[in-house]
């Protein structure tokens, strides 16, 4: 982290302050896979808004971070503004967090994290999205193909632990588009129904379609 920022952070941005800097990204590694507000995390480490937003930008365009911006079509009860933050790598994000020995919770959140990086890696035209809404239900990713047909993706390292209730709760309001189940146990893509939902249980691979 000292190399990045003396190598690419100093020369290309200015930005004197290395300990401040490094503070930053060691406090979004911890929060990746999160929601981030600006405010909050300006205050958790005593440095202002500004700061907090000028270093976030140098981390985005160094790709040392990326952001996922909500989806939305306008509803009340959905979050518009708050998006999610990932850290660029699963080693630094285990590192930064302690994670050693990973525990099988652990997993999860680090399987969405490559499922992302695959996604910005084989569809660079289809900048991932998530969706929320104020209850808590949350769609991992989805992919916009066009007006009217939205794909959504959920991310589970285990299958079997998967809950489409959320699922359900997305697709009342966009019912157009594939549903996907991205694991990495799965070699072979099959399609599972829940109720009403059709859902595609794949591998990463079947995402490049």
């Amino acid at each position: 982290m000292d190399s990045f920022f003396a190598r690419d952070i100093q020369r290309l941005f200015g930005f004197r302050d290395m300990n401040r800097f490094n503070a930053l990204l060691e406090y979004l590694l911890r929060q990746s896979g999160g929601q981030f507000e600006v405010t909050r995390t300006a205050s958790a480490l005593g440095i202002t808004r500004p700061t907090v937003e000028s270093h976030l930008a140098a981390l985005e365009i160094t790709h040392a971070v990326s952001l996922v911006r909500p989806f939305h079509g306008g509803g009340q009860n959905e979050i518009v503004k708050q998006p999610k933050i990932y850290g660029f790598d699963t080693g630094f994000v285990s590192f930064v967090s302690g994670w050693d020995p990973l525990r099988p919770d652990d997993l999860g959140i680090l399987w969405e994290h490559l499922v992302l990086e695959h996604l910005q890696a084989h569809l660079p035209d289809l900048s991932p999205r998530y969706w929320r809404d104020k209850k808590g239900c949350e769609v991992d990713f989805v992919l916009v193909r066009n007006r009217d047909r939205v794909d959504a993706i959920e991310c589970k390292w285990n299958p079997d632990a998967f809950d489409p209730t959320a699922l359900g709760t997305f697709r009342k309001f966009y019912p157009h588009g594939n549903n996907y189940l991205v694991t990495p146990s799965c070699p072979l893509s099959y399609f599972k129904r829940f109720a009403s939902l059709e859902v595609q249980v794949c591998d990463l691979d079947a995402l490049r379609s």
